[in-house]
Formats: C-alpha cells, sequence, structure tokens
C-alpha cells in the first residue's frame, strides 16, 4: 500500500489482535461474489492524459455562472458582498477546527457566539446552537429532540409542503429511534397545494411530540401562522417551524408567531451554491428547551481578571459526556459556513437583509405577472394554510403550470442559455406540467424579462413540435 505507512509486522501484530489470519477475514460478512467487483476502469493513464479526460468530462456540464438559472428548491442564488470570502478566506479561520478547548480558541467561540446573537435576534428566538450540517439534518434533529422534551410522545406529524428531501432525511434519521411520521397531505396532484390548517392539527394525537411546517413552504408559498402555535400547544405538541432566513426579514419572526423549535437552510446567508455544500443548518429554540438541544452553546464570560472571554456553554455530543446521556451525534458545527453567515449578517446589516427581501419578494411576484401572460401559462395560487393568507402571498418561489411538459419548457430553454426553473415531477410524478421558479434580488428586470422569452418561446416550440412531426409523417 503506497499511502499506508504500516509495514508487514504492523498488519501481523493488528490482525493477532483481532484473532484473523488475513486482511480478507475482515470482510467475510460480504458475500464473495461482491467482495472484488471487476470495475471496468480504462487502462491506467499518464497524470497529463488523466487530466485531458478529466477536462473534457467537467466541459460538457453548463457552468452556472454562464447559464441565467432560476433553480432553487430550497438552495438559492443571493448576492454575496465580497468582504464574506475575503475574511471567512483567512488562515487563522479557513484552518481552524472544532473548538474543543475554548481557551485556545477563543476566536473560532466568539464567531460562534456572534453567530447564535444575530441568528437568535433574527429569528425571534432565545437560543440558536452552533449549527448542524444542513436544514434537513437540522430538521430531523428537532424532530427527535420533540420527542425528548414531550415524554411519552414517540410520533411526529410533518406537513406535505416540507421539503420532500428533509422528509426523506428525517425518515432516516428517525426509522432506527422508533419514532413514527405522518406525512399530511403530500402535494402530489396537479396544481394540489398541501394541507389544511385542519388537517394538520387532526392529525396531532396524544403521542403526537411536534408538528413541523414550512413557512415559506417548499412551493414558494407563505404560511400565516397567526394563532396557530396555540392550538397546536392546546393538543399537547410542540410546534416546529422551518424557514428562510431572509424571508424573516420581511414577515413576522417564528418566535413572535409562537414556535417551540425553529430550523432552517443557512445557505442563503453568503454561502454560494457550491454543488450541493457544504451548507448549514440553523437551529433555534425556547430557552425552556435548551438542555434538550444538540450540538453546541457558546457562551460569553469574564476571566479572572474581569476581561471579556468566551466558553463553550453547552455541549451535548456522547465524545464531551456519558453516550446514554448525548442528545445528538453532531460531529460538526459547519463552523466555516456560520462564520460566513456572520459576516454576511454583520456586512448586509438589518436595512440591507430587509432590502433583499422585499427584492426577492418583488422580483418574484413581476415574474410571475410575465409568466402568467404566456397564453396557456398559469401561476398557481398562494398558500391558504394554517391561516388565510391572501391567495398571492408567496416569497421568492412559485408553481407555473404550464401547457406542454416542462421537462421540455426546461430543455428547450436551457438551449437559450436559460434554465426556468425545477420541474417539480422530480419530486411528484403526476405534477408534469408545473415549473418551481425561484427568484432572488440577484436576478435583474432584464434576466426577469429573459426568463420570460425563454419560456415563452420554449412553450411555443414545444407545442408546435407534434405538429410539425405530424406533418413530416
Amino acid at each position: 500500500m503506497a499511502y499506508i505507512g504500516n509495514t508487514d509486522a504492523d498488519r501481523r501484530i493488528m490482525l493477532d489482535r483481532l484473532g484473523l489470519s488475513s486482511v480478507d477475514d475482515l470482510f467475510t460478512d460480504i458475500p464473495a461474489e461482491h467482495r472484488f467487483p471487476e470495475l471496468e476502469l480504462p487502462p491506467a493513464q499518464t497524470e497529463l492524459e488523466l487530466l485531458r479526460d478529466i477536462e473534457s468530462l467537467a466541459a460538457q456540464n453548463a457552468a452556472g455562472s454562464g447559464m441565467l438559472s432560476f433553480v432553487g428548491a430550497g438552495v438559492y442564488r443571493h448576492f454575496i458582498p465580497a468582504i464574506v470570502s475575503y475574511l471567512s478566506g483567512r488562515g487563522e479561520f479557513a484552518t481552524a477546527y472544532t473548538p474543543y478547548q475554548a481557551e485556545a480558541s477563543q476566536g473560532t467561540v466568539q464567531t460562534i457566539f456572534e453567530y447564535q446573537s444575530m441568528v437568535a435576534d433574527l429569528l425571534g428566538m432565545d437560543v440558536v446552537n452552533a449549527s448542524h450540517y444542513d436544514g434537513s439534518t437540522a430538521v430531523a434533529e428537532a424532530a427527535i429532540m420533540a420527542v425528548r422534551s414531550t415524554r411519552g410522545r414517540s410520533r411526529v406529524v410533518l406537513s406535505g409542503t416540507l421539503h420532500p428531501e428533509y422528509i426523506q432525511v428525517t425518515r432516516t434519521y428517525l426509522k432506527p429511534q422508533g419514532i413514527a411520521i405522518d406525512v399530511v397531505d403530500p402535494p402530489e396532484a396537479a396544481g394540489a397545494t398541501g394541507p389544511t390548517s385542519e388537517s394538520l392539527l387532526a392529525a396531532i394525537g396524544d403521542d403526537t411530540a411536534c408538528l413541523i411546517v414550512q413557512n415559506p413552504d417548499f412551493l414558494g408559498r407563505y404560511v400565516d401562522l397567526r394563532g396557530f402555535a396555540d392550538e397546536v400547544h392546546a393538543r399537547g405538541a410542540l410546534l416546529v417551524v422551518h424557514v428562510d432566513p431572509i424571508a424573516t426579514a420581511l414577515f413576522t419572526s417564528p418566535g413572535a408567531l409562537g414556535a417551540d423549535i425553529v430550523t432552517g437552510e443557512g445557505q442563503p446567508l453568503g454561502i454560494p451554491l457550491s454543488y450541493g455544500g457544504p451548507y448549514l443548518g440553523i437551529f433555534a429554540a425556547r430557552k425552556e428547551l435548551v438542555r434538550k438541544m444538540p450540538g453546541r452553546l457558546a457562551g460569553q464570560t469574564t476571566d479572572t481578571t474581569g476581561a471579556r472571554g468566551f466558553v463553550l456553554t453547552l455541549n451535548t455530543r456522547e465524545q464531551h459526556i456519558r453516550r446514554d446521556k448525548a442528545t445528538s451525534n453532531i460531529c460538526t458545527n459547519q463552523g466555516l459556513m456560520a462564520l460566513r453567515a456572520t459576516i454576511y449578517l454583520a456586512a448586509m446589516g438589518p436595512k440591507g437583509l430587509t432590502e433583499a427581501a422585499r427584492l426577492c419578494y418583488q422580483n418574484a411576484h413581476h415574474a410571475a405577472r410575465l409568466l402568467a401572460q404566456i397564453p396557456g401559462c398559469s401561476v398557481l395560487p398562494g398558500a391558504t394554510s394554517p391561516g388565510a393568507a391572501p391567495a398571492d402571498v408567496f416569497f421568492k418561489e412559485f408553481v407555473l403550470r404550464t401547457p406542454v411538459p416542462a421537462a421540455d419548457v426546461i430543455e428547450r430553454a436551457a438551449d437559450a442559455g436559460v434554465i426556468p426553473g425545477l420541474a417539480l415531477d422530480r419530486y411528484y410524478p403526476k405534477r408534469t406540467h408545473e415549473i418551481l421558479i425561484a427568484v432572488t434580488e440577484a436576478y435583474s428586470r432584464a434576466d426577469i424579462e429573459r426568463l420570460a422569452d425563454a419560456v415563452r418561446d420554449a412553450v411555443t416550440k414545444s407545442a408546435d413540435a407534434p405538429a410539425r412531426k405530424e406533418a413530416v409523417r
């Protein structure tokens, strides 16, 4: 083994300790026919040849910077001030590791403290932890925390308009722990809008630990939660709200609406798309639940001389305390991503963040108006549950119904350098004529007009295609 320093003698000692005669014995649990499959790799290449092949493969992909993309579905193109990458890329931040020893990691612990403080203010919540892997894992951990916090309750209810991938991740987390999941009215049918407030509340039983809703929901619609927390609490359950952190600068904070636990995907806060990560899981709760929170909490204190210092106030990982007392196995706090979010929030400030949120709202509605003028196209109505929000209230995403298959529209528009959005049949197979479109503050009016033109041309060409094919026959 060229890259492992163990000698034959070292391996022999390890095998003897394990009571094995060879390394092959380590793999006896794997069926013999699957142990050493033929990988069908091409012949070995020189480094130069390999680089050429990789570059040619990479060239087949459409670069995000070269396409005008309106794909969202949980990850968005937002403006990121240059200072975010500059400061977070400094060596003392980029090379820092998890602060096991706070006395040796004051800079890192302070940035975590600042992150927690700003996000708590943004969400209107008492306590924010040092973050999770991403939004999906934060939702799953919230469900587990709710079960821990409501003794005797071992079921969670999820709104069907929660991100489908979050539902999948939550199932993966909860199944081994014996926690049951009810998903209420997923919007699988064409034009479906998801559960009503009545159906969500009706799903809460005596064994329900929490109800989890997303706001804005997966389809982009704002949900009016005024008074809804009281209804959930009256049934003995906790309310978990998953939010877009940018939206909280424009709408009433989830804390003010009575949420017990708040989660979010922090990617909009200064984190680039990065082909799927790393991202940032936001996790907040009321102070009464702090002892049940996963992850870490950083706190501010003073040393023996009275100087300000920072400490890890609460550590609930199994590495810090007895395994049977641990509340989570979150093994990283995504510190560098939390730092980016901290710098972003500081650079934007309350005024800048509110302006970004307002532009998201206005740009999305402007795009919806233009697209709705295309013959055969329509924009789905906004949220009607749990509260009575106006039908046209959506934040930065909306669903466009097309007279031809959405996949055809997206493919033809991409030929013109525009990706209109995400075809909803990726998650809901029956919704073949609907596109989820995301528009943020990063898009200009010219970009939005280009989107409308590309969709109009794509719809026209797709509608004409069958007639042309028939004429050729």
